[in-house]
């Protein structure tokens, strides 16, 4: 279809595992298997409903007549009466007690909740396999000095692994904030169309234990323990918007790693994957654009924020339920998947091809590294006889004239050099080398790396390793 808009979410960007779970296949075979679990519940509790109905129900949940289904909704405008007469046609014995006692949000609701709980599975696995791809890095490059920035100028050194660590720590936060999220996920149950009940105590004739029994048979046999305790027509709307903060803190840690990788790119200190016949601009042959990390940045920068719809959704339902959530909500949950899938999707790919200019991060700490050592030739000096305060004044003009050298002419800087020749500071000179070090400027970077990689990322991914997703089945 080239005459058609179509969502690059979907033809570009995001996994056909993710894409299919919020197909009009999985929702449809899902109301489905929902009306089965209702029949067989409602059977066990004395209804009138045949064995033979319920298997006739069940040998035709993965049959789904689209185009019938889509003809019916044309006629009753409603899209889970039309399903509900379509599965009616295919099952004509059953068809009597199909969505007996039901209310649409019974299939719709019910469906939803367990579509986004599978969505939530498949993010945990990939955000597993970034979790366990960064700490490898941060373990690598743990001891490797780079510059630290803050407010984007030069400060002390850090470590390649360290600056690591503090993207994976973002990613660790998200992942610790999965699992409530996805705790809070509970089914709507059988609740009926205010959320009284009140068609399935006329179904069962009064019988209140029975109604109680009805949602928890039906709950256990979906594969879940709890059900909403209360509900309207509808679950509450604001685990939307839980299940979407979540997914935007995803996006936020992404947009950092992936802002900092495309800083890190134009100082040529540590790259992207970039294929043998990539091109990186149409006009300029050279150009190695960092087209993955601006990927993540624009998907990010959406995800971020969809949040805002859930939330005002679930702050207008009217009593017990409005349907102008409907429309919004059927665009925007589906779209917050497959966008952080996209994310995730870039993020594997990118951290299992970094590319580290070892060379060239040593040759930028080099150029600020006099200026941060300074501070320790001036206490070698004085502890080795020198006047602290001439010392000071010394090294305070021969800064200012080395940063000329380097803003004003371009040239490099000379900070040591003019120590070297002043024989005030001559009582050092043998130890310059070894003040020079950069691994003297460090710090505990490297312990504090380890340490935590160790101490809180290595347990979950040894709990969690039958789930680490580290490969994608998508192109980026």
């Amino acid at each position: 279809m080239h005459n058609t808009y179509e969502n690059p979410l979907v033809n570009r960007y995001a996994s056909k595992d993710m894409s299919y779970l919020f197909s009009d296949e999985k929702k449809f075979t899902t109301w489905r298997k929902l009306w089965v679990a209702l029949a067989e519940s409602e059977a066990e509790l004395g209804l009138p409903i045949s064995n033979m109905q319920i298997e006739e129900l069940k040998a035709h949940i993965n049959d789904v007549d689209y185009e019938a289904a889509a003809q019916k909704e044309k006629e009753v405008r409603h899209d889970v009466m039309a399903h509900v007469l379509t599965y009616g046609q295919q099952c004509p014995n059953a068809k009597p007690i199909i969505h007996l006692g039901a209310t649409s949000c019974f299939v719709g609701d019910n469906t939803d909740l367990m579509i986004m709980k599978e969505a939530l599975d498949l993010v945990e696995r990939k955000l597993l396999g970034v979790l366990k791809l960064l700490s490898d890095f941060a373990v690598k490059y743990a001891d490797m000095p780079m510059l630290g920035y803050t407010h984007l100028q030069p400060a002390q050194l850090v470590t390649v692994g360290k600056r690591a660590a503090l993207w994976l720590q973002e990613f660790l936060i998200d992942y610790e904030q999965l699992q409530p999220t996805k705790m809070a996920i509970k089914l709507r149950g059988a609740k009926g169309t205010t959320g009284t009940q009140a068609s399935y105590l006329e179904l069962f004739e009064g019988d209140t234990e029975k109604v109680s029994k009805l949602d928890e048979l039906i709950t256990e046999k979906l594969g879940y323990n709890k059900s909403f305790p209360i509900t309207g027509q509808t679950y509450p709307r604001k685990l939307d918007t839980i299940v979407l903060n979540e997914l935007s803190l995803i996006g936020q840690s992404a947009y950092k790693f992936a802002n900092d990788l495309r800083l890190l790119q134009h100082l040529k200190e540590i790259e992207e994957p970039f294929e043998s016949k990539q091109i990186g601009s149409s006009a300029m042959a050279y150009k190695r654009n960092p087209m993955r990390s601006e990927r993540i940045c624009a998907l990010s920068r959406y995800l971020m924020t969809l949040p805002l719809n859930t939330a005002m959704t679930a702050s207008t339902q009217w009593f017990e339920r409005t349907l102008d959530d409907s429309a919004n909500k059927r665009i925007v949950i589906g779209q917050a998947f497959l966008t952080v899938d996209a994310i995730l999707n870039l993020m594997l790919n990118v951290l299992s091809g970094l590319v580290v200019y070892e060379k060239v991060i040593n040759k930028h700490i080099m150029e600020e590294l006099p200026f941060m050592a300074t501070e320790n030739i001036l206490m070698d000096a004085v502890k080795n006889g020198g006047d602290r305060q001439e010392l000071h004044e010394k090294i305070r003009q021969y800064s200012i004239e080395a940063g000329i050298n380097v803003k004003e002419r371009g040239l490099s800087n000379n900070l040591i050099e003019l120590i070297r020749e002043d024989d005030a500071f001559k009582n050092v000179l043998s130890n310059l080398d070894d003040i020079l070090d950069p691994q003297k400027y460090i710090g505990m970077a490297p312990k504090q790396t380890i340490d935590f990689v160790k101490t809180y990322v290595e347990p979950i991914l040894k709990e969690k390793e039958e789930l680490i997703l580290l490969k994608n089945s998508v192109t980026v």
